[in-house]
């Protein structure tokens, strides 16, 4: 039994998916299992942080996302191992990089759990991708409204990863064996900007869509609405420092899985629903 925490999220119900398509069994922890549309025969478990020991049952393997974990990873961690779980896939960040800035408060909070892992007595793997080219839906109320998208930093430059790539890559660690004790750095196969995302949303809609620089300081909840507040400052700091830059991009998805990570338009091209009015 293979357990994957973040179900419903862009990569964790992606990797259901696959491993389901693979004939493995999951069980796939949600807060609304109701809700979560995930494809049988999964197993959809409410994730009650308060009860950790009946999250893990008959689980040799875990799928942890980062923000799923809360001030709990610990015990979660703990009530794994007891269960039998033996090795924890980690969806990290790419953020957490010898020479980082170890008081961001992204990597902190991926930091922070990767520690507990290594300290867990678990086998454990950590994938660190870079800019998820799902980060782009946070334009999709402005671009269903008009061709005009009202962001910051056009000409910040990221290698964004399609959400299925890295589900595929935590696959391959879950179920061949040889990823224990690696890091994987994921990224997409090349350099966009953020105008230039716009841009390739536009040609997979058949539109001419417009980037609009808005000030850093005049950017609030309404461009990050998915953003705490507390973690907006270090985010716009990131998007300065990637203006002009020349994003870390590796070939790691092809190594591991054997097929090319996708290009942004790609990642366009299969979303363009989540785009249209």
């Amino acid at each position: 039994m293979i357990v994957v925490t973040g179900a419903t999220g862009n990569v964790g119900r992606a990797l259901v998916d696959r491993l389901v398509a693979a004939g493995r069994p999951v069980r796939a922890l949600t807060r609304d299992p109701h809700r979560a549309h995930l494809p049988e025969p999964a197993e959809v478990v409410r994730f009650q942080p308060d009860d950790p020991a009946a999250l893990f049952a008959g689980a040799s393997r875990l799928f942890l996302y980062v923000q799923a974990t809360g001030d709990r990873t610990a015990d979660l961690l703990a009530a794994a191992r007891a269960a039998g779980v033996r090795h924890v896939v980690l969806l990290s960040s790419a953020i957490v990089a010898e020479g980082a800035d170890e008081t961001h408060p992204i990597y902190v909070m991926h930091d922070t759990v990767e520690r507990a892992i290594r300290d867990s007595g678990l086998a454990w793997t950590f994938l660190r991708p870079g800019a998820f080219a799902t980060n782009a839906l946070q334009w999709a109320p402005q671009i269903r409204a008009g061709n005009t998208v009202r962001g910051v930093f056009a000409d910040a430059r990221s290698a964004p990863i399609h959400e299925d790539d890295i589900a595929a890559v935590a696959e391959r660690a879950l179920l061949d064996d040889g990823h224990e004790g690696a890091v994987h750095r994921l990224s997409g196969p090349e350099a966009v900007s953020s105008a230039g995302q716009v841009a390739a949303i536009g040609r997979a809609l058949g539109r001419e869509l417009t980037f609009e620089e808005v000030p850093p300081e005049q950017a609030g909840p309404e461009l990050f609405p998915h953003v705490p507040p507390h973690a907006l400052r270090g985010l716009l700091e990131t998007f300065r420092a990637a203006v002009g830059a020349t994003p870390e991009i590796t070939d790691t998805v092809e190594k591991i899985t054997g097929t090319p990570a996708r290009t942004f338009a790609q990642w366009a091209e299969d979303h363009k629903a989540d785009f249209q009015p």
